[in-house]
């Protein structure tokens, strides 16, 4: 199927691409989303129509992600857990649970924005997590895991 994108989507192009993607895809994720639209001679025309004022949107998120990136940079966050002598914790912390302390602390971030290359922390200590705002802005936070007994 193919799509007009209405913002920009990671892996698959930008503001006013036309791609084609299969068709769960789009039906199931893309369109439902407003990420994208059906590609016919109507939705074209309305979209260019539309430009200057997406454009602009566009640009006022990628501002509002670059100023709460430059405020979460550096951040350190702690959770504490249950944890046996040695270190290891008694289940995990999560991409929700890092999005839960941050939203603790007045940042409203999304789980599925919060991303952990190993996995789930299940050891205390630090940990450095990425925070996605945007497909072009990641700001990097220090998860301090800590144990209780």
């Amino acid at each position: 199927m193919q799509v007009i994108l209405m913002e920009k989507v990671v892996n698959l192009g930008g503001l006013g691409d036309v791609v084609k993607v299969k068709d769960g895809y789009a039906r199931n994720f893309l369109i439902p989303q407003g990420k994208a639209r059906r590609v016919t001679p109507a939705s074209l025309a309305e979209f260019e129509t539309r430009r200057a004022d997406l454009e602009k949107g566009q640009a006022d998120k990628l501002t509002q992600a670059r100023d709460l990136a430059a405020r979460l940079e550096g951040l350190m966050i702690q959770v504490t857990r249950k944890a046996g002598v040695d270190g290891r914790l008694f289940g995990s912390v999560s991409h929700s649970d890092v999005a839960d302390a941050l939203g603790a602390q007045g940042f409203e971030v999304d789980k599925a924005a919060v991303r952990m290359p190993t996995g789930p922390l299940k050891q205390v200590g630090d940990s450095h997590v990425e925070v996605a705002l945007h497909p072009e802005v990641i700001a990097t936070i220090t998860v301090s895991v800590l144990g209780e007994s």
